[in-house]
């Protein structure tokens, strides 16, 4: 299954986001900062990972699940995706 249009303008959007995050940390290593900051910048970076993830998961378990029909039994869908999902550490 594909993203649509709007799904795939959201998401390219955050992974910018995240790519400029992940390059602030990067500076603020080469800058020597405090590492308190360093952790807290990163907590950030991966918490805008996680929202990508949920914005994702979301949106496969609304359109890809409903569209597997044709291709796969939802359930089958479903199950894939409950795979994927206990993968991921939290």
């Amino acid at each position: 299954m594909t993203l649509s249009a709007q799904a795939q303008e959201e998401l390219v959007a955050r992974m910018r986001r995240i790519e400029g995050q992940a390059r602030g940390v990067q500076r603020m290593l080469a800058e020597d900062r405090d590492c308190l900051e360093i952790l807290t910048q990163l907590a950030s970076l991966r918490s805008a990972a996680y929202s990508a993830s949920v914005a994702l998961t979301e949106h496969y378990a609304i359109q890809c699940v409903r569209e597997a029909s044709f291709h796969e039994s939802p359930d089958e869908a479903m199950r894939r995706l409950v795979d994927v999902l206990l993968r991921t550490p939290h």
